[in-house]
């Protein structure tokens, strides 16, 4: 197993502390939002995350984690201002939590190929970024996704 550089040790810890505040946004608020402590500790440690991600290339090159560190960027900065400017007036909650929800999204898939690649130590899960069981985590990781956004969404528009 390759070790860790100290770009990627500040990247797994900042990541770490972005996983941790969204888990506890959804489970406590049901959403994201910076206009919480904890939403913009999330969204900071969000963008460190996907930034320092873009310094890293242990597979040799820019690969699909580095598109996914984009599109965390992407999602992050649009949420962000969308929530602050509201501009698609009673639509604007849905497309936030879209945005904020699908960053966490695009944590998950990188977390899972990095765990496991490197884990058991010695023995890897998956040889390679196209083993059939990491393809497969990447499915369960959507399907989980796509249910709890629905659920987000339902809920959102219950609270009105």
């Amino acid at each position: 197993m390759p070790s860790l550089s100290p770009m990627g040790i500040f990247h797994t810890i900042v990541g770490i502390v972005a996983i941790a505040c969204a888990v506890r946004l959804f489970i406590v608020d049901k959403q994201i939002l910076a206009s919480r402590l904890s939403g913009k500790v999330y969204l900071v440690t969000t963008l460190l995350t996907a930034a320092s991600a873009l310094t890293i290339f242990r597979h040799g090159g820019p690969n699909a984690a580095h598109g996914l560190a984009v599109l965390t960027v992407l999602a992050v900065v649009v949420g962000y201002v969308a929530e602050r400017f509201t501009p698609l007036r009673s639509l604007n909650k849905y497309f936030v939590a879209l945005c904020y929800s699908g960053s966490f999204l695009f944590h998950m898939l990188p977390t899972a190929t990095e765990i496991m690649t490197r884990f058991p130590i010695g023995n890897p899960l998956v040889s390679s970024l196209t083993d059939p069981l990491l393809q497969k985590t990447f499915g369960i990781i959507a399907l989980i996704f796509f249910v709890l956004l629905v659920a987000q969404m339902r809920w959102l528009y219950k609270r009105g």
